[in-house]
């Protein structure tokens, strides 16, 4: 960034001095102290809306805290931007990214990441089990081409905002009720066929799952899984999860784990692994959210919601109550 005719006089001073030239030869200007308007602030915020204006030979200020590239035709995340470690918000909205690096993660300080319109398939597990975890607060993946999130995902634990609209989501995450921060969910116009369970434990704020094709429930015809008698491994898991038995991966092996993490919860409480009995029923969105966005144009703000039930015990005493209250 200098000047070129003073870098070029410095760099003969340097040449003569390192010969033993005499010091009066040396070409020195007198030393003048800067004025303010010539020293550079250091840049915080940068925003690229267009293919020209994205620069191509030079690096990005490592000071950026704001960063915007859209509309720059962008195929991948450029690596240069992830070495910008003080970043806070990246907005890379209106591009054709269709993976995102895992190095991402690496951006410690990143509150807000915008990935709208792009050509997402996939948002990695790696990425979720990143400095993310602590640091993510908004997070909007809207019109892209996701059918799925990861297990993983509900460890982005300080997630506040999340926009999932105009995907292919045919599931929303399974724990989703660990997002106990989240307080706005939009995830209008997806394939969504009812809500995980875990979806009674959120406290939105603001929730819209407009334009879904949400299938009419019905308790009266249950997709049962019951294995007859209980194998050793569902009542191990059954047992290590009911009593609240420690367990990691150092004391069972990492398959064992994950099955463990996903296991489902009965209406009595108790825990099941791959034995189950499972119904969709309706439920109000208003449960969950103070404002909710109608799910269909018909007015309604009802879902159907996954239950399940550990034996026929259980979902023999929910159809009870369920025929008497109908």
């Amino acid at each position: 960034q200098a000047n070129a005719s003073n870098l070029k006089n410095f760099l003969s001073a340097v040449r003569l001095a390192h010969q033993g030239s005499d010091l009066g030869a040396l070409p020195l200007s007198a030393l003048v102290p800067a004025k303010a308007s010539d020293v550079e602030k250091p840049k915080t915020k940068m925003i690229i809306t267009s293919r020209r204006d994205y620069p191509l030979t030079k690096n990005f200020p490592y000071s950026l805290e704001h960063l915007q590239a859209s509309y720059c035709k962008l195929a991948r995340i450029d690596g240069r931007v992830l070495c910008l470690k003080k970043l806070r918000t990246l907005d890379l909205s209106h591009n054709h990214i269709k993976q995102l690096p895992a190095t991402i993660g690496d951006l410690s300080c990143l509150q807000e990441l915008n990935l709208h319109d792009n050509h997402l398939e996939s948002f990695s597990g790696a990425l979720c089990n990143s400095t993310l975890q602590k640091s993510l607060q908004f997070l909007d993946l809207s019109q892209n081409k996701i059918r799925a999130l990861p297990i993983q995902f509900c460890q982005l634990g300080e997630l506040v905002n999340l926009k999932l609209d105009d995907n292919e989501l045919i599931r929303l995450p399974f724990k989703i009720g660990r997002l106990d921060r989240l307080r706005f969910l939009s995830a209008a116009r997806n394939k969504l066929p009812f809500l995980p369970s875990d979806f009674r434990k959120l406290s939105l704020e603001n929730l819209d799952l407009f334009g879904n094709p949400f299938e009419q429930p019905n308790p009266l015809v249950p997709n049962v899984q019951l294995k007859i008698p209980s194998t050793l491994l569902e009542c191990a898991a059954r047992a290590t999860l009911n009593y609240r038995i420690p367990y990691g991966s150092h004391l069972l092996p990492s398959h064992l784990c994950e099955d463990l993490e996903v296991a489902k919860t009965c209406q009595c409480g108790r825990a099941c692994l791959s034995s189950f009995i499972q119904i969709t029923v309706t439920m109000n969105l208003h449960h969950v959210a103070h404002t909710v966005v109608l799910v269909d144009n018909m007015g309604g703000t009802e879902a159907p919601i996954i239950c399940y039930f550990c034996s026929l015990d259980c979902y023999s005493q929910f159809l009870d109550r369920y025929l008497q209250s109908n």
